[in-house]
């Protein structure tokens, strides 16, 4: 059967697939698909969230810039993405400690089943902890500090229009350690300009620096795809080429898509974002 995303009304993109395992969840209409071109692939309310063959770009995008511009990082927060993708690349680095609050524990458990050549176990780390919640409520609550967050949430409508507010920024700001920085996405560059232009506007109203990297997921709706950095001290595109090889090769990263030299390039802007951006 093909599955047609219809994010816009006007513009839809199709694959072909058989559903291998559908759920309404309390918070959403969850489903998995199994293709011939993409492998499997996790929709919710009939969007595109991964798939097998493409997710090591936007996950290892969300977490080794920042990870490796922070000289230390040792406690890391993770607001959605139950998926588990941003929990594996965050595990390959030297952290004490991950948290991952997600409010849909039936993304969780059906990642687990079927999306687990994307998790690779990274559930049952021992550096990991796994919180069921509402990750605005949790970060306005929390009394930890944390060096990184990164923010895997859907787009700005509904539940998780919240993640997108200068209040919610404030609290990331507040449970920040001094050289701490934040990531989120912040949607397609083309399709979804004005979420860009926005989140990079109120961005800039709680964090000193504000960055954008832009990144190409196939099957991501409209092209160029934007992830913006909110920083406490450090810009990640001016930490020393040096500094960034000799971490990257400290650890013996294995990527895919990131390398010390994609690091800078993302945050290289074509002149119609740059332009709408300042």
């Amino acid at each position: 059967m093909w599955f047609f995303e219809t994010l816009y009304p006007d513009l839809k993109i199709g694959v072909k697939g058989d559903i291998i395992h559908e759920e309404k969840t309390p918070f959403q209409d969850m489903k998995i698909y199994h293709t011939s071109r993409y492998g499997k692939v996790l929709t919710l309310d009939g969007v595109i969230q991964t798939t097998q063959k493409d997710e090591f770009i936007y996950h290892e995008m969300l977490t080794h810039p920042l990870l490796l511009s922070h000289p230390k990082p040792q406690n890391v927060l993770i607001i959605g993405a139950g998926d588990g993708g941003i929990l594996r690349e965050v595990l390959k680095h030297k952290v004490k400690k991950v948290t991952l609050v997600e409010i849909d524990q039936a993304v969780i458990e059906v990642s687990k089943k079927h999306l687990a050549t994307i998790n690779k176990g990274s559930f049952n780390d021992k550096r990991a902890k796994i919180v069921v919640g509402d990750g605005a409520k949790f970060v306005k609550n929390t009394k930890e500090k944390f060096d990184v967050i990164v923010v895997d949430s859907t787009d700005p409508i509904g539940p998780a229009k919240v993640l997108f507010s200068e209040n919610f920024y404030l609290d990331i700001y507040r449970i920040l350690t001094k050289n701490g920085l934040m990531i989120r996405q912040t949607g397609s560059a083309t399709l979804q300009l004005t979420t860009l232009k926005n989140s990079t506007k109120t961005l800039k109203k709680v964090f000193p620096i504000v960055r954008t990297q832009i990144i190409a997921v196939p099957t991501y709706i409209g092209g160029f795809f934007s992830l913006t950095i909110g920083s406490k001290t450090i810009d990640t595109a001016k930490v020393t080429q040096k500094a960034i090889n000799q971490r990257y090769a400290k650890l013996k990263l294995k990527t895919k898509y990131y390398n010390p030299d994609i690091h800078f390039a993302c945050t290289k802007l074509p002149n119609y974002i740059g332009e709408e951006l300042r």
